[in-house]
């Protein structure tokens, strides 16, 4: 499945490159690309550069998940109509969705999470939650799926959330097989977040 990584200036890197870790250790089920608005070199908070297509380079013929990040990048993004309009049109398209910290705020502003379970990253969560009040959030949780929509509290969560998606698609086994192979010590208790305190 092609898996869209979604990128944007002052992105969180490990929220991006964890997930990324995870889903591609299984090259044969996921092909990695990674998108922004306009394609080109993005930075993350971190000052990683990463090379990227356009959103309008998406193959939306081909079955896809998107990934999308949080970090500090997400509080100019969520106010951006424009942005948001596109977020929105990917994330119905997609076959699924996985979003890291807050990411969430990002697509909760979509509208696509209205009556849906999930979950943000616990420091940011009352900036998160007010972007969509009439999302089901879930304060305790490590990450949340709710049918195709899969959230995670903060950066390392995602991997947790990956390798549950991971459990969900392929078998509890294979994601025990790959946090091995990564040498993590996985948070197997999507519904306990130890920040969550």
């Amino acid at each position: 499945m092609n898996s869209i990584i979604i990128l944007f200036d002052d992105f969180e890197t490990l929220d991006v490159f964890g997930p990324v870790e995870v889903l591609g250790r299984l090259p044969q089920d996921y092909k990695l690309g990674f998108y922004s608005m306009h394609g080109g070199i993005v930075k993350s908070k971190q000052n990683v550069e990463v090379q990227t297509l356009s959103f309008d380079q998406i193959d939306s013929d081909k079955e896809y998940l998107i990934l999308l990040p949080g970090g500090q990048g997400t509080r100019p993004i969520v106010n951006d109509a424009e942005y948001i309009e596109k977020i929105k049109s990917i994330a119905e398209k997609a076959k699924y969705v996985l979003t890291v910290c807050t990411g969430s705020a990002v697509l909760a502003k979509t509208g696509l999470l209205k009556g849906k379970n999930a979950t943000s990253n616990k420091i940011a969560f009352d900036w998160v939650t007010a972007q969509d009040a009439d999302v089901n959030w879930k304060r305790k949780a490590r990450w949340v799926n709710d049918g195709k929509y899969y959230s995670s509290s903060g950066v390392s969560a995602g991997i947790d959330m990956t390798l549950g998606f991971i459990a969900d698609m392929h078998g509890k086994e294979i994601a025990v097989d790959t946090a091995k192979n990564i040498e993590y010590i996985w948070n197997k208790d999507k519904d306990n977040d130890p920040f969550a305190v």
